[in-house]
């Protein structure tokens, strides 16, 4: 009976943690400003505050400096453009009427583990989208394809575990 009651005792220990991102030895995790490739300047800005915000909530670890952290994250906005996927033809001799506009935004980006000096991820080609009424600020197009892109970020690391 005593034996039974420790091995149960000692199986209620027992924990597992597989799949999970980051690593355990990552705790920390500097977010570095992205190089900006576009002729864009406020892009940089807006994307390492939407990543400072949210990412290392999203992966359960805190910012620190680059000199201390654990992990980095760094990478380059390489596309920005601004398309008009909704219109409606004019009449005869009239200008097409745009109704939508899109903001489109790509980057490339790394998770680096400063610890083991690994890649933990990284993607080259990652882009996302904002969508914003003809006459709307197109601040409100970059804000939602720039919060899509933190979330194709956390989804991409979460994904590789």
């Amino acid at each position: 009976m005593l034996l039974a009651l420790a091995l149960t005792v000692s199986a209620c220990n027992y924990s597992f943690r597989a799949g999970s991102f980051p690593p355990a030895h990552i705790r920390t995790i500097a977010i570095e400003p992205f190089d900006n490739q576009t002729n864009r300047f406020e892009l940089s800005a807006e994307l390492y505050d939407q990543l400072l915000t949210n990412l290392p909530g999203a992966l359960g670890i805190r910012t620190a400096g680059a000199d201390i952290a654990d992990a980095v994250v760094r990478g380059a906005i390489t596309r920005f453009d601004v398309v008009t996927p909704n219109y409606t033809s004019g009449g005869a001799g009239q200008a097409p009427q745009v109704v939508q506009r899109q903001v489109s935004i790509g980057v490339s980006v790394q998770i680096i583990d400063l610890v083991d000096n690994v890649i933990l991820w990284e993607s080259t080609n990652l882009a996302a989208q904002g969508e914003f009424a003809e006459g709307a600020p197109e601040l409100e197009g970059r804000a939602e394809a720039i919060e899509l892109l933190v979330q194709r970020i956390v989804d991409g690391a979460q994904s590789n575990w």
